[in-house]
């Protein structure tokens, strides 16, 4: 465990303010926050000067596909697994993450696909390099199970029991409904992401009802089976309607994620879910699938949680958007990135600057642009008192 260390000469962001302050860390945890300067230090131990730069409790990151991409990092590319997971690590470190839930999808009709071939070497990798302290982030598991796929409850084998595993989502991508509502935001996204000819994207819809039909109602069944008997946080998908959310809700999911309508945004707000967007919607300033907009939620008090998606770093820029654009004030923001997502998924003892908790930090500096507007620039990450980055 890490020796003490002080913080000194920073902005330190706290629950509900922003100060002037130092902060210490005895073994791994924060002993003592305190306002103004400080009077000395440690007894001899070593000083941390935060050069006036912001320090914020490490990001929490519950839905990346970032582990998924540098698997495969083009259609039908399959990069080896230990230099992809050493890959992705450090880079949602260098983005300010500490802890990270890899998103890792379960279930396809495409067998060619990352999500249709099985886990395990993913997660022999994971145990291999966690052994080894090789991980600077802390990594858990967020299995997404695509419903409507034959092969969903096959290829969860691996992962059932895990101790990595923290969340399950429930996903449905049939083409017509929830995300693809659009049919044509959908042929562009297989086509040009996935690597699909035009054909196979007409195949795979024709088959999709069928698919829909057959599976996702017996497979949603086993999956909050499995959460509710495991203990396991549940999560929706790109809910769209008030039915969608009340079911999501009755099977006893606490989070939201990606609502593509305002409506059940609203609806997951008012029976207590927490709701996830996106930190590209936010950059971007919409949705690459033509669904709400993530600004919209947050201006209505509708947005919990910002998740990097497929962009570690848009967790940063996403929260400094909604600073700059006077959606949220610093805290807030940083909140949705730090101290909801902890207590969605019950890491309580992380996510925020205070007594007792872990010391995952992350020194930023704000940097304005030529175009206007600010940058989040992470300069150094600790994970538990030890410097990371």
């Amino acid at each position: 465990m890490s020796a003490a260390i002080q913080f000194h000469n920073g902005q330190l962001v706290l629950e509900d303010a922003v100060v002037a302050g130092h902060l210490t860390v005895v073994d791994g945890r924060i002993a003592d926050v305190q306002t103004g300067t400080a009077t000395g230090a440690l007894a001899g131990r070593p000083v941390w000067d935060l050069e006036g730069d912001y320090l914020l409790p490490g990001l929490i990151e519950i839905h990346t596909d970032n582990f998924e991409r540098h698997l495969m990092p083009r259609p039908k590319v399959e990069w080896p697994v230990f230099p992809a997971l050493l890959a992705h690590d450090a880079e949602v470190v260098a983005a300010g993450i500490t802890t990270v839930f890899d998103a890792l999808g379960v279930g396809e009709a495409d067998l060619d696909s990352l999500r249709g071939s099985p886990w395990d070497p993913v997660l022999e990798a994971l145990a291999f390099c966690d052994a080894r302290q090789l991980l600077r982030a802390e990594h858990h598991l967020h299995v997404r199970c695509e419903l409507p796929a034959p092969n969903t409850i096959a290829l969860f084998a691996p992962f059932r029991e895990h101790h990595r595993l923290s969340l399950i989502s429930l996903m449905d991508h049939t083409p017509g409904q929830r995300q693809w509502e659009d049919l044509s935001h959908a042929r562009t996204y297989y086509t040009g992401k996935k690597g699909w000819s035009l054909e196979k994207f007409e195949r795979q819809v024709a088959q999709a009802a069928e698919l829909q039909a057959r599976n996702a109602a017996p497979n949603r069944a086993w999956f909050v089976d499995y959460c509710q008997s495991h203990g396991i946080a549940l999560a929706s998908h790109d809910d769209t309607t008030l039915a969608h959310v009340e079911q999501a809700h009755a099977e006893g999911a606490c989070i939201s994620e990606f609502p593509t309508t305002r409506l059940a945004a609203q609806a997951a707000h008012d029976r207590g879910m927490l709701t996830v967007m996106g930190g590209p919607n936010v950059v971007r300033g919409g949705s690459h699938s033509g669904n709400v907009a993530a600004a919209e939620l947050a201006s209505a008090g509708l947005l919990d949680i910002l998740s990097s998606d497929y962009v570690p770093g848009s967790l940063l820029s996403g929260l400094m958007r909604l600073v700059d654009d006077g959606l949220l004030d610093l805290p807030a923001a940083v909140a949705t990135v730090t101290a909801a997502p902890a207590r969605a998924t019950g890491l309580l003892d992380r996510g925020r600057l205070a007594h007792g908790l872990r010391a995952d930090l992350v020194q930023v500096r704000l940097v304005t642009l030529p175009a206007g507007g600010r940058q989040a620039v992470v300069r150094a990450v600790w994970r538990e008192g030890q410097r990371v980055l």
